[in-house]
């Protein structure tokens, strides 16, 4: 097992997805209202298109692939920490939602996905369970 120096733990380039690129976890908020569930993704940075949402088997997977800005020589760049990456994020929901009438707004570097609740009544009587 090779070690890692200890200054690259620091730096995001280490963890490699199997496309060689930088792998990057999406920090999310998910909550409910009455009638729905929505997620807050931050993904800074990235266009829109290259942007995949799936909601599915009570679960909810977002990716997003970063592109990579062409090097331009006569910049003389000191640092060059713009790069590249690819994100992605799968999360199990609560419960039920309908897929076809889940929305996505995209502003300022945050995906807010709404995802209206089925309207299955569940049973939220709560019963006391005796311990033998």
């Amino acid at each position: 097992m090779a070690l890692i120096p200890f200054k690259q733990l620091f730096e995001d380039e280490w963890i490699k997805s199997i496309e060689g690129e930088s792998l990057k976890t999406l920090k999310m908020d998910l909550y409910e209202t009455e009638k729905e569930l929505i997620a807050e993704i931050e993904i800074p940075g990235i266009d829109s298109k290259n942007i995949d949402i799936e909601v599915g088997n009570n679960s909810l997977r977002i990716e997003a692939k970063k592109e990579e800005k062409k090097e331009e020589k006569e910049k003389g760049y000191f640092r060059k920490e713009l790069s590249a990456g690819y994100y992605k994020r799968v999360v199990g929901l609560p419960e039920e939602v309908i897929k076809e009438k889940t929305e996505a707004m995209y502003t300022d570097g945050i995906l807010k996905i709404v995802m209206p609740k089925t309207k299955q009544e569940k049973n939220k009587k709560e019963i006391k369970i005796k311990i033998k």
